[in-house]
């Protein structure tokens, strides 16, 4: 364990900190810290920074409730960088984005994506509604038909997987998953509700739902 007295803080007392999300493993920010502001990251298991431009500690997420929760701080080999990984209430950048790396220099660079972006674009679909989306039109067909789809997904991943067909069945598990995500968020479940039910159960090898099934 590395401590704080460790860290090599350059010649104006600060450490650059990349924020990385922990679910997707996306780096959301560059940041810096000083002593004191790296001492409340520890204390309060939030992000706080020093910002350069103002001289001034500030607590990500305090005006905008954009709270980053501090899963795991690493030190680099020279101990003069750091990676946070977070758990993060909503947009890291202050433009709203999900990262404040957005602008490729590369030209044909694929687009960036995650569970989180998905959610976002579904969640889109149902406060906004675009004429002739598919996931428009499940949101106004209601719960029995976006219920009827999952069904008919479960079904085809049994399927595929009883066919040992590995490409089909990757293709029929997308098809379930972004069906599912529909559900979730029709009946108002996030990504971090259902990481926080797995979390929960710590061991996986227990079958306590069918242990009840067959008392």
């Amino acid at each position: 364990m590395v401590k704080i007295e460790e860290l090599k803080f350059d010649e104006k007392g600060l450490i650059p900190a990349i924020v990385v999300d922990e679910e997707t493993g996306k780096v959301l920010t560059l940041a810096y810290m000083n002593k004191e502001s790296l001492e409340i990251s520890l204390e309060k298991k939030l992000t706080c920074f020093y910002s350069r431009s103002r001289q001034e500690l500030w607590l990500k997420g305090e005006t905008s409730g954009n709270y980053q929760h501090i899963v795991d701080i690493k030190a680099d080999c020279d101990k003069d960088a750091l990676v946070v990984t977070v758990r993060k209430d909503g947009p890291a950048c202050h433009l709203g984005t999900d990262s404040c790396f957005n602008d490729s220099l590369i030209d044909d660079a694929p687009e960036a994506f995650s569970l989180n972006s998905l959610m976002e674009l579904i969640k889109g679909r149902k406060t906004e509604k675009k004429e002739g989306s598919y996931t428009t039109y499940l949101f106004e067909k209601g719960i029995d038909k976006i219920l009827k789809k999952v069904g008919e997904e479960c079904t085809e991943v049994i399927i595929a997987g009883k066919a040992d067909d590995k490409k089909e069945t990757i293709y029929e598990i997308a098809d379930l998953t972004y069906h599912v995500m529909v559900l979730m968020i029709e009946m108002g479940i996030s990504l971090d509700d259902i990481h926080n039910e797995l979390a929960s159960r710590h061991v996986i090898d227990k079958k306590v739902k069918q242990e009840k099934m067959t008392n």
